[in-house]
């Protein structure tokens, strides 16, 4: 039994020194890690974390509040980063209230999905899981809040000079440092740390509140002093709409065959789970994708 939280979390919830000082003494990771008795310990800095629900929900989206940027030739024909289906290269708001600030561009790899679709999809995938994450902030789950990148989709200028980008349309976002994947759309998850363990919690708290419909998954981010910044999250649902990321009702499932509770789960009460818990996909750390 935590000795701050009053709860009985399973021994991995615990480090092997805290684990020996037995019940009553004993302290989980979270608090460990915040030096009280939940997650985060605040806003950063001395400054106090967010407290009414309401509030914390209006801060979970991170937008662009930026009309303009600029990517140097080299940053779009060597993207920094790649993921199944996307590239990304690195660039700088030169317009609006981030001028002077990193951002992204994403777009999409020949032959994976038609791009005109696709963005739909992208667009409505990240609504859910920025209602899911609003919803999970404004319980007050854990003291830092957990935000959400939302792209704009940007359309390039006429460029003479790389007409593979004349007028491309491409999603952009504010850049996020620090980065790492928690969590996957098969059931992977690094369980290691507290933040991987918050996410996990995350993911099965939004199948909870949506009465089984969504799992919210293929976790990645940024984690930050006050906060931790998603971005690119799947969505799994049982009717398979939102793309080929959307593993479906089997993806649900495979997600829980893999899911141990931790301390961040169950808050207030016990989450539901499926009936079915058989797995379906390999848990590997890339995100999976099917046909429609």
């Amino acid at each position: 039994c935590c000795a701050s939280y009053s709860r009985n979390f399973p021994k991995h919830s615990y480090s092997s020194n805290q684990w020996r000082k037995g019940v009553g003494a004993s302290r989980c990771h979270a608090c460990v890690a915040s030096g009280s008795g939940s997650y985060g310990g605040g806003g950063g800095g001395g400054q106090p974390a967010a407290s009414s629900g309401s509030n914390r929900a209006a801060q979970t989206a991170r937008r662009n509040n930026a009309t303009r940027a600029t990517f140097t030739n080299h940053a779009l024909t060597h993207p920094f980063a790649e993921g199944g289906f996307r590239w990304v290269a690195k660039g700088t708001y030169i317009e609006g209230a981030r001028v002077g600030e990193a951002c992204v561009c994403k777009w999409f790899k020949s032959g994976h999905v038609v791009e005109a679709s696709y963005f739909d999809l992208d667009i409505k995938a990240m609504d859910k899981a920025h209602e899911l994450v609003k919803e999970w902030n404004s319980r007050k789950m854990i003291n830092n809040l957990v935000k959400v990148n939302i792209p704009g989709v940007w359309t390039f200028d006429n460029l003479p000079f790389r007409p593979d980008f004349s007028c491309k349309k491409v999603l952009q976002e504010p850049f996020i440092s620090n980065y790492q994947k928690f969590n996957s759309n098969t059931g992977w998850a690094d369980n290691e740390t507290p933040w991987p363990r918050v996410m996990q919690a995350l993911s099965h708290f939004s199948y909870h509140v949506s009465s089984g419909q969504f799992v919210l998954c293929d976790l990645q981010g940024g984690v930050y002093d006050d906060a931790v910044v998603l971005t690119d999250p799947v969505i799994l649902s049982r009717s398979k709409m939102y793309g080929v990321t959307d593993l479906g009702s089997q993806g649900i499932s495979s997600f829980f065959s893999n899911h141990v509770c931790n301390e961040f789960c169950n808050y207030g009460a016990m989450w539901a789970k499926p009936a079915d818990q058989r797995r379906y996909f390999r848990p590997q750390a890339g995100t999976s994708m099917v046909g429609r």
